[in-house]
């Protein structure tokens, strides 16, 4: 009497055993961290560096070791002063201290109006259920095309025809507002969406309205990425020379540092002495906001997802 055998699929049958290869991940992090990377990222980053610290040294020289000889000849005859800091914040027609005020009044309001804006729009994209909702998203979004320029005159006809708000704070936390919402109502919604929906459903099942599930539950979720868009944020408004020329431009008791310098390049393009403190003045600001909070730039740029 025989006995059958069962039919044997390619399923059932042990695949070959394999040499162990390295995976692309595994070969992109060994070349990230060779030697050779690692003299390549040196090298890019004293070049960066390079200009950076001949402004710093060139900001400390006396005018006429500026006039004489580049920055590079300073250890041949050390000679630093104070002299171009005074009269940068000093008193006087050169003095940047009221400008330095401005761009502190100008960026604050211009980095929260934002966040709070597109916290709000993103919550109410990702979790409230309304008619139109996904068509009015994409208008939002799409809305990051549209070139900056181009708005200019429209924003610059509407403060001075009907809203007469030209040279004054407002047309400045305004015009940066409206620039920075779609982008930020679009990266804030994306965190906003890939928290857990049991949240929310424990939430309401609490008894907690919109305002209370956005307020004590989403914010502190939030941190890192609004952090993140404020370091952005900030950046920009304080770093911006644009619009703060067109809406700011006849207004010199409201103009930020940035175009003091510009106009202080141009009507005193010598004086290296005075631009040098100015600028390195203006770049200080960026830097410390940064180098403070770049933790929380990373966390917010590996933000968007919870693990339970």
């Amino acid at each position: 009497m025989s006995t059958l055998t069962p039919a044997v699929t390619p399923e059932d049958t042990p695949a070959p055993p394999t040499k162990n290869r390295p995976s692309a991940l595994a070969n992109a992090k060994s070349m990230l961290s060779s030697r050779v990377a690692t003299v390549i990222a040196i090298v890019i980053a004293v070049l960066w560096t390079i200009p950076t610290a001949g402004l710093l040294i060139t900001s400390f020289r006396k005018p006429l070791d500026i006039n004489r000889s580049g920055w590079w000849t300073v250890l041949q005859n050390p000679s630093f002063t104070l002299d171009n800091y005074r009269l940068a914040l000093g008193s006087g027609t050169s003095s940047l201290a009221d400008e330095f005020v401005n761009s502190i009044v100008i960026t604050i309001p211009a980095v929260l109006l934002p966040i709070l804006l597109a916290t709000l729009a993103a919550y109410a994209f990702a979790w409230m259920d309304f008619k139109g909702r996904n068509l009015l998203f994409v208008a939002v979004f799409t809305m990051q095309i549209v070139p900056i320029q181009v708005t200019m005159i429209p924003l610059l006809s509407l403060y001075v025809n009907t809203l007469h708000l030209n040279g004054t704070f407002w047309s400045v936390w305004l015009s940066h507002t409206i620039f920075a919402l779609p982008l930020a109502v679009f990266l804030m919604h994306n965190f906003i969406k890939e928290i857990p929906a049991e949240l929310v459903e424990a939430a309401r099942v609490d008894g907690a309205g919109h305002v209370r599930i956005f307020f004590r539950v989403m914010l502190p979720l939030l941190t890192p990425a609004l952090a993140a868009f404020g370091i952005f944020q900030f950046l920009w408004v304080w770093n911006d020379l644009l619009v703060s020329l067109v809406f700011l431009g006849g207004s010199p008791e409201f103009r930020p540092i940035t175009v003091a310098i510009s106009e202080l390049a141009g009507t005193r393009g010598s004086a290296w002495f005075l631009l040098s403190a100015g600028a390195f003045i203006a770049m200080v600001v960026p830097v410390v906001v940064f180098l403070s909070l770049q933790r929380y730039f990373v966390r917010g740029l590996l933000a968007g997802g919870l693990k339970g």
